[in-house]
């Protein structure tokens, strides 16, 4: 069965240490014993994390001398965060609509002289903000 580049990015992602990897890859280039030096793995574990990740598209592996650098490629994050997005501008217009009864409900109560104003926190950003 062929696993598709988003499932396969999700997978590799799906795992801390491969995200911690990742993230210490933003900062450049590094040698396997450089990637596994923060862990208490092996250097053979830290490996089988590179190689998933190199399947995923993540990163790719390149020899310099004796050392084999591991290069951090971020264009499948860009697939994976527009297939997240539409499911944040979802949950964006769902909360916009509770939003909008609860304050509807809210001024009924008012009208009929009972309840008072809701009050809270707002969802952090404003209208269409992420938390």
């Amino acid at each position: 069965m062929a696993v598709d580049q988003l499932s396969s990015v999700f997978m590799a992602l799906a795992d801390p240490t491969r995200r911690a990897i990742l993230t210490r890859l933003m900062a450049g280039d590094a040698s396997v014993s450089e990637l596994a030096e923060p862990f208490s793995i092996s250097q053979p574990a830290i490996s089988k994390h590179l190689k998933l990740l190199e399947r995923a598209g993540l990163i790719s592996r390149t020899r310099a001398a004796t050392a084999r650098l591991s290069h951090l490629e971020a264009a499948p994050m860009k697939e994976a965060t527009m297939w997240m997005e539409n499911y944040r501008q979802y949950w964006d217009s769902s909360f916009d609509r509770l939003d909008a009864a609860l304050d509807e409900y809210m001024a009924g109560k008012d009208a009929q002289g009972g309840g008072a104003r809701r009050a809270g926190p707002k969802r952090v950003g404003g209208k269409g903000g992420a938390p």
